[in-house]
């Protein structure tokens, strides 16, 4: 059964999302981002930038085949096309349709009241099909 966590109080979804992926790249792990067109573009553009010495190696999942293939981190609007299913990562608001075929979930829930809503809607969800939830929780790590 796939392994939900959420991680909670996070300032800045994008930079946090930057050093996740910078984080499991560097051990790794494969994984796939998954929210709003537009929040995947701005990550796209801000994995370029973020740390001069640090790439993270990432595609759009509309990227040719091979280069999808050889890709550690993409970049999907939905996971019917994902070649690899290690780990989730997902910005948006929505439970993401094929969840279950990864073995890690990573939900990231910002500051902001709308984000807090829909992220609530989401651990019922997961909760009331049985999925064991880890929480992590920003604010009392000390962590940004």
């Amino acid at each position: 059964m796939t392994e939900v966590a959420f991680h909670f109080n996070v300032p800045d979804k994008l930079a946090y999302s930057c050093r996740l992926l910078r984080k499991a790249w560097g051990s790794g792990a494969r994984v796939v981002v998954t929210g709003e067109p537009e929040t995947l573009n701005r990550l796209d553009q801000l994995l370029w930038t973020f740390s001069p010495l640090e790439f993270v190696p990432h595609c759009q999942l509309t990227a040719s085949a091979a280069t999808v293939a050889a890709t550690p981190v993409l970049l999907a609007r939905t996971l019917d096309d994902c070649p690899h299913h290690e780990v989730l990562v997902n910005l948006g608001q929505e439970v993401p349709a094929g969840f279950e075929r990864f073995e890690r979930f990573i939900e990231l829930v910002a500051l902001g009241d709308e984000d807090r809503v829909a992220a609530r809607s989401r651990w019922k969800h997961y909760a009331d099909r049985g999925y064991a939830m880890k929480r992590h929780d920003l604010a009392s790590a000390g962590a940004s």
